[in-house]
């Protein structure tokens, strides 16, 4: 049941992030169409054309441009892990499939680890005495949007007498890392776009802190 209820959760989530990103501005929004200036006095920039626009998309592309930080070798030996060690190619909304899951993924399974992230709120059901719940990498819900990562998003459930409080801050989660390719299909393996899974990652944690 509690399954369930997470799938028809992000199902939602994705449905309003998906309908959000289709709906044109409302009609007298002018975000999209007239340049913003800070006051009545001041004139709107000019588009930069030529070189210096070329320059500036460049500057903006480097600066959006996210950079793959994976655990090194002595981190990885402690059990220290980041998103990035979960990463692996998998087309947006494309169903999941087990062989994608690279060798280094798959030497976690079942070891003892200590992941980093968020407690994503809209996936509780109270905020106390938490027992289960999404982590996720960061705390914008980007991990539910149009296109989700599949890798962006882990299930803790925590060992029996083990729980934990909601909080906005990043927690670090220990317990055991686990790879579930079945428990987390959305209801008849089809979800949001087309997607077959809502998560495939889990970790039995023993602490939050």
């Amino acid at each position: 049941m509690i399954l369930l209820r997470f799938a028809m959760i992000v199902s939602s989530i994705l449905f309003i992030g998906v309908s959000q990103a289709a709906s044109p501005p409302p009609v007298g929004d002018q975000t999209a169409s007239s340049p913003k200036t800070r006051n009545s006095g001041e004139v709107a920039a000019r588009p930069q054309t030529g070189g210096a626009a070329k320059a500036s998309g460049e500057e903006s592309v480097s600066k959006n441009k996210v950079e793959v930080r994976k655990s090194s070798e002595s981190s990885r030996a402690k059990g220290d892990i980041n998103f990035d060690d979960l990463s692996f190619k998998i087309e947006k909304d494309a169903k999941f499939n087990p062989a994608l899951l690279t060798d280094e993924i798959k030497k976690l399974d079942g070891v003892k680890v200590k992941l980093r992230g968020y407690i994503l709120p809209s996936t509780l059901f109270k905020e106390t005495d938490i027992d289960q719940f999404v982590l996720v990498r960061d705390n914008q819900e980007c991990c539910f949007g149009p296109g989700a990562a599949l890798f962006d998003c882990v299930i803790v459930e925590m060992v029996p007498g083990k729980t934990t409080d909601f909080v906005t801050r990043p927690v670090t989660v220990e317990g055991k890392f686990k790879i579930d390719t079945e428990k987390y299909k959305y209801p008849n393996g089809v979800g949001p776009r087309g997607a077959s899974h809502f998560a495939i990652f889990k970790i039995d944690g023993v602490n939050v802190k």
